[in-house]
């Protein structure tokens, strides 16, 4: 049964016509830690994700601990409208249910970071994920989607309108919790001041959105949503589907915890960058999408990190006193690149961007 067809010259898998998974996009290894619910606050488990009300007079100090010991947690209290949520998601699963051909005319070619198809990191990969994506930039959505809409009929404007009033309440929120991670890490009101004034973090902060849908999968054992790594920038903002599919590892011992899904909840995950800034304070994680047999599964990331061409270092206030840096400076593009080598050989990217890695690789070779 033929699930594939070449459309503008590239490959496009149907999933809906799939009755099996086929070898290009089966995993190996996808079971060798086991998955345990992430919901088990009732069952007084130690794997109850973290949630943080940014309400609450102690959010500061949950934030703190989640980003400590998770690099993740769920976040409520945030103020912005179910409603808007609702239609965010009616929008994706209306754009991902077009016809092949209309989507194809917005595939990402190779190095582009905006359109229409496997999630980007798929590249470093040799096995296809079951999913596809679409990636824009916020603030030039408009001339973005017109790729996929070129007539701009009211399926464009719908969908325009709706992300550019999502994006109005991620950035709004992306600056309280910016704060609240600032206050977290022990920052007085004086000293969030002085690191804005200085690093303009919030005032320069960009934002990639990015849609996933990850349909319903006739072997859900063999294949994988999203493949496992961290997210590379500052910190992630997850709107999730109620369909579960999204995992966070956890060491000691080494397990996949479920992040439930909770009604009007954002997950955040902490990126590299971040962890980067923090002095490894606040550290990234490690997550993945797993795919249902039985029901679609819909998800939007809202990406913040910093602007090109801004060196990222650690906060002087994150890095304890009489201690050198953990991490050495480093742009997003230049991290990106360590990232891909990482990739190939398995390494840690972060790792590669420590202050004693970059000290080794100054020493001379040894006589």
């Amino acid at each position: 049964m033929p699930t594939a067809s070449h459309l503008n010259n590239s490959l496009y898998f149907d999933f809906r016509a799939a009755r099996r998974v086929p070898e290009t996009h089966a995993w190996p290894g996808l079971h060798e830690h086991p998955v345990v619910d992430g919901g088990g606050a009732a069952a007084g488990t130690g794997d109850a994700v973290p949630v943080v009300d940014v309400r609450a007079p102690d959010a500061a100090a949950r934030v703190a601990r989640a980003a400590e010991q998770w690099g993740a947690f769920l976040v409520t209290g945030h103020g912005v409208p179910a409603s808007l949520l609702a239609r965010v998601e009616e929008r994706i699963a209306r754009m991902f249910a077009l016809p092949a051909a209309e989507k194809m005319r917005a595939v990402r070619a190779p190095g582009e970071a905006c359109g229409y198809g496997s999630p980007p990191i798929s590249s470093s990969f040799s096995k296809r994920m079951w999913s596809e994506g679409y990636t824009f930039s916020p603030v030039s959505l408009r001339s973005d989607l017109r790729r996929l809409w070129p007539k701009a009929g009211d399926d464009y404007r719908l969908f325009c309108d709706v992300m550019e009033e999502f994006h109005k309440e991620m950035r709004q929120l992306a600056d309280k919790l910016l704060e609240l991670f600032l206050r977290a890490l022990g920052l007085t009101g004086e000293q969030i001041a002085g690191v804005q004034a200085e690093r303009k973090i919030g005032e320069t902060m960009t934002a990639t959105m990015h849609l996933n849908w990850y349909p319903r999968c006739p072997d859900p054992q063999r294949a994988l949503g999203l493949i496992a790594h961290t997210d590379s920038g500052f910190f992630t903002f997850v709107l999730q589907s109620l369909v579960p599919g999204l995992q966070l590892f956890r060491r000691g011992p080494d397990r996949w915890v479920a992040v439930p899904a909770v009604p009007g909840a954002f997950v955040v995950n902490i990126g590299d960058l971040f962890h980067i800034l923090t002095n490894g304070r606040f550290h990234s994680v490690y997550h993945r999408a797993v795919v249902n047999h039985d029901r679609d599964r819909i998800s939007l990331g809202y990406f913040l990190g910093p602007p090109p061409h801004v060196k990222v270092a650690p906060l002087t206030e994150a890095v304890p006193r009489g201690r050198s840096p953990a991490y050495r400076a480093v742009t997003w593009p230049e991290y990106m690149a360590v990232r891909k080598k990482a990739f190939t050989t398995g390494g840690s990217a972060l790792k590669m961007v420590s202050a004693s890695a970059a000290a080794a690789a100054a020493e001379p070779d040894a006589l």
